[in-house]
């Protein structure tokens, strides 16, 4: 799943409202247990050798830079909204994909690669699999290369 901007990243609503989440918690919950953490250790002294200042100083430069990145990926999103009315495996609905070779059934959910998260099911529209299970109807077969060789891939059925 590509978007017409080479610049944007697709995205489901609910990945979107998850990323959302993710940063208003940084922003205030986490900017604000880090103020804490800091002031508690200019207490202890000198700062000069006051490893436990300098720890956190180095911590908050890492949810800074976590804000950063949570925003930029936020400007870049591109709503892609689920076709729950289609027939076809499409991005943002959820499948039964049957693994022929091994008899495995996953249960497949094709969002955005920013939000891609396997052991949840949650596979990136990007991957080979994904490319290659788009539009597909249930009952139909696809041939994958994977890096565990050629796969065949059979959708189930639709789930949303």
């Amino acid at each position: 799943m590509s978007t017409s901007d080479p610049g944007s990243e697709a995205i489901t609503p609910a990945g979107l409202k998850a990323l959302e989440a993710q940063l208003e918690e940084l922003q205030t919950e986490g900017r604000r247990a880090m103020a804490e953490r800091i002031l508690a250790a200019r207490e202890h002294g000198d700062l000069k050798e006051n490893a436990e200042y300098h720890i956190a100083k180095d911590d908050q430069a890492h949810l800074e830079t976590k804000i950063k990145r949570l925003r930029e990926r936020l400007q870049k999103a591109v709503v892609v909204e689920t076709d729950t009315d289609g027939d076809a495996f499409s991005f943002g609905c959820t499948a039964e994909v049957l693994d022929e070779d091994s008899g495995t059934v996953y249960t497949w959910t094709i969002v955005g690669a920013t939000e891609a998260d396997l052991a949840q099911g949650k596979l990136s529209a990007e991957s080979p699999v994904a490319l290659a299970l788009l539009g597909h109807l249930p009952g139909e077969v696809v041939q994958v290369e994977t890096p565990r060789g050629l796969r065949k891939y059979r959708v189930q059925r639709l789930l949303s």
